[in-house]
């Protein structure tokens, strides 16, 4: 078992997404989510995707801290 904590680059690598800061920053600005929809229900990730995002984020463990602060990001332009 690892000591390390999860951060946003670890997630964005078990998502199979560009883990740099500059890809990072593009995704999430091109992928803003509408205040009713949850993260894991985004219509851009695969399935596997989707389906990691939602275990993380109900195991309540260090990902789900990681998950949640990008379902933040992802929500945080969005004006209605």
């Amino acid at each position: 078992m690892s000591n390390v904590r999860p951060r946003m680059t670890h997630l964005f690598q078990q998502l199979g997404l560009q883990d740099s800061e500059e890809a990072i920053a593009q995704f999430i600005a091109t992928h803003q989510l509408s205040r009713g929809t949850q993260i894991s229900d985004a219509d851009f990730w695969t399935d596997s995707q989707r389906q990691f995002l939602a275990e993380k984020l109900k195991s309540d463990g260090e990902w789900a801290i990681v998950v949640d602060q990008l379902n933040e990001v992802l929500h945080n332009n969005i004006h209605d």
